[in-house]
């Protein structure tokens, strides 16, 4: 995830808590909770983590042995690096206090273009405040129109459209109702397979 902007502070969500990718890219912070086995010395030791992909549930396991991520139960799959930050590495597991934080992201918005001549997908990261999209659309330089796109998958967008030869635009809402948008964040030269950082400004 660090060509996403994100670092070693990244988690998978379960079912519950990844709501079908409307969660992708929101924080949270989290702190080992009630079992000094465990959680590393401290009270007020936590760590804040990004959400960026999603743990799976696995329904041949009961949720208390094995199936962490099977619904309704919320569970935080963390980057080993994250989990060292609040609990010993020998554990595996620990009971965790979590609530949700806003993103605090240095640069600008990363737009990840793949895809063909009629199929344009675009991964968005590194978004700051809430983190969470929740609607975008597209815009060329020779299109009369914004263009909504529609969520693929976590923070992937897609859009039928041909775009290519165009400079690209971007208008983004997060799930806490602010909307900004992106101009000529990709060149009329843009290929798919490359990223592009948003200047000027974050959520």
């Amino acid at each position: 995830m660090r060509a996403q902007g994100y670092g070693d502070n990244t988690a998978a969500l379960s079912t519950v808590l990844f709501n079908g990718g409307k969660t992708c890219g929101a924080c949270f912070q989290l702190q080992c909770y009630n079992d000094p086995q465990w959680c590393l010395p401290g009270n007020h030791r936590s760590v804040i983590v990004t959400a960026t992909n999603f743990c799976p549930p696995n329904f041949s396991k009961p949720s208390d042995n094995g199936g962490w991520c099977n619904p309704p139960r919320p569970h935080f799959d963390l980057a080993v690096p994250a989990f060292l930050q609040i609990a010993k590495y020998k554990a595996g597991i620990v009971p965790v206090r979590y609530r949700r934080v806003p993103c605090f992201k240095q640069g600008g918005i990363r737009f990840a273009i793949s895809g063909n001549r009629w199929f344009n997908m675009v991964l968005v990261s590194n978004v700051a405040g809430s983190g969470s999209v929740t609607s975008m659309s597209v815009r060329g330089s020779r299109t009369s129109a914004w263009l909504p796109m529609t969520r693929n998958w976590g923070q992937n967008w897609q859009c039928t459209k041909v775009l290519t030869g165009q400079s690209l635009s971007f208008l983004i809402t997060t799930d806490d109702g602010h909307t900004r948008t992106f101009f000529n964040v990709a060149p009329s030269s843009w290929s798919f397979g490359q990223t592009f950082q948003a200047h000027g400004g974050q959520f």
